[in-house]
């Protein structure tokens, strides 16, 4: 505990919180109730972010530590688009008991992740969920006909950002899900849907979005997408579009030429033939 036992028999203690969160981006930001700045392990942590926290709840089981913390968005703290985008999905957090008036003087109370976070005016509530909470994530693989790995990962080995199955192009519009492409000699229309679409560049840059349909209309390349980007795609903004696969076996083999890692079942019989009885005639 770096001397904070000795601090705690004391008598008189200046303790204190101090949370650093860590987003998938790598991005470090620090936060304290305390009333000035705090800084250790190279981390500032502010004070003006109105950050709080329930108690922590924590046992020697299995069961998942759990905890609730709260804060208010503003441009100095937790941001309204920074929740938005989901930029905080994922997030890692560390918790700290903090003499402020000798910070080497601290305990690590808790690390996890960052649950559900909801929004209530000003003001976000966000659910804390410790290590255990993993060891709750179902494991297994489900037998069923279509693949279950994701395009480009270790399972697939396929390498999706080979040109011409990830593309490069400037934005010509944005309007909610719907995204313009001047693109008269691009590949056949349906290529990229079930991919994805990622910002380059710009104030949404690394950023991206399910790709729900994708279609031409004369010179021009409509995608729609599941969702829209929670960022100001302006005209000529950089985006990548990688193509997609619905995870059937033919497209494995014929689009992506990728039939010996298919992660599926092609051949599982249907429900038809698990549900057929014996005849006296017929097939």
């Amino acid at each position: 505990m770096s001397g904070l036992q000795d601090h705690f028999a004391g008598g008189i203690t200046t303790l204190c919180r101090a949370w650093a969160l860590t987003r998938a981006d790598g991005l470090v930001r620090g936060f304290t109730d305390h009333d000035r700045a705090l800084s250790f392990e190279g981390i500032d942590f502010r004070p003006e972010t109105g950050m709080s926290a329930s108690a922590l709840v924590q046992g020697a089981g299995l069961a998942a530590d759990t905890a609730e913390a709260l804060g208010a968005i503003s441009d100095d703290g937790i941001t309204e688009a920074e929740i938005a985008q989901g930029r905080l999905d994922g997030a890692t957090l560390r918790i700290w008991r903090v003499n402020w008036a000798e910070p080497a003087q601290r305990a690590l109370e808790f690390r996890g992740l960052l649950g559900e976070i909801r929004r209530d005016g000003t003001v976000f509530r966000a659910e804390l969920r410790g290590l255990s909470d993993l060891l709750n994530r179902p494991l297994g693989r489900v037998y069923q006909p279509r693949c279950d790995a994701s395009l480009g990962d270790t399972r697939c080995g396929f390498d999706a950002r080979q040109p011409g199955f990830a593309e490069t192009r400037p934005l010509a519009q944005a309007e909610g899900t719907r995204l313009r492409f001047d693109w008269p000699d691009g590949p056949q229309a349906g290529w990229f849907a079930q991919g994805r679409v990622e910002v380059v560049d710009g104030p949404g840059a690394g950023l991206s979005a399910p790709i729900r349909e994708d279609r031409c209309e004369g010179d021009a390349r409509l995608i729609e997408l599941w969702q829209p980007i929670c960022a100001d795609l302006a005209p000529g903004a950089t985006l990548r579009l990688v193509a997609g696969c619905d995870k059937r076996g033919e497209t494995c083999q014929l689009k992506f030429d990728n039939f010996l890692n298919f992660r599926g079942f092609p051949h599982l019989p249907g429900t038809d033939w698990l549900m057929a009885v014996p005849r006296s005639g017929g097939a």
